[in-house]
């Protein structure tokens, strides 16, 4: 079987897909990439696949979701399946694109919590009786890629383009 490769959403890393992890990779190598590598949509879609194998399952979520369509978009024939999970593929309208203007300004600001939460709400959660400990680990996550990643991040949702 083909390794998968999955792509987390804004301000998400591996931790996201642990449990994906762990019920697939018994079966097939998986690897999350990641979403980070600058402030294009294109750009973190290009340096992601220059280090993926030749073919390989793709699966994103939210932002993740964006960035793999963009992977797709750009070297079809590499990959044989793909999920998008909870995202868009449309470009931001001018007034959701404005939208994040001051989440980076506050991040600049050094109020980066709280824009971080501005964004992450818990409301994105289904109910359930694990859904504090997640938005917990969401946080953590958030907290360790720091403002930098925030923001360029905003600038890459900012400016994609409709897929």
């Amino acid at each position: 079987m083909e390794p998968l490769v999955l792509v987390p959403g804004m301000m998400c890393d591996a931790r996201l897909f642990a449990p994906q992890i762990n019920a697939l990779s018994r079966d097939m190598p998986v690897t999350v990439v990641p979403n980070a590598l600058g402030e294009r949509i294109e750009g973190i879609a290009s340096a992601i696949l220059s280090g993926l194998p030749q073919k390989f399952a793709l699966a994103g979520l939210s932002m993740g979701g964006i960035i793999a369509m963009e992977i797709i978009r750009r070297a079809p024939e590499r990959v044989t399946r793909i999920a998008l999970m909870d995202t868009n593929p449309l470009a931001e309208t001018p007034q959701s694109a404005s939208a994040y203007e001051p989440l980076i300004v506050g991040a600049k600001a050094g109020r980066f919590e709280e824009m971080m939460r501005a964004i992450l709400k818990p409301d994105h959660l289904a109910p359930g009786p694990q859904r504090l400990q997640i938005m917990n680990v969401v946080a953590e996550m958030g907290r360790s890629m720091g403002p930098e990643v925030f923001i360029r991040q905003c600038r890459a949702l900012q400016r994609r383009k409709d897929q």
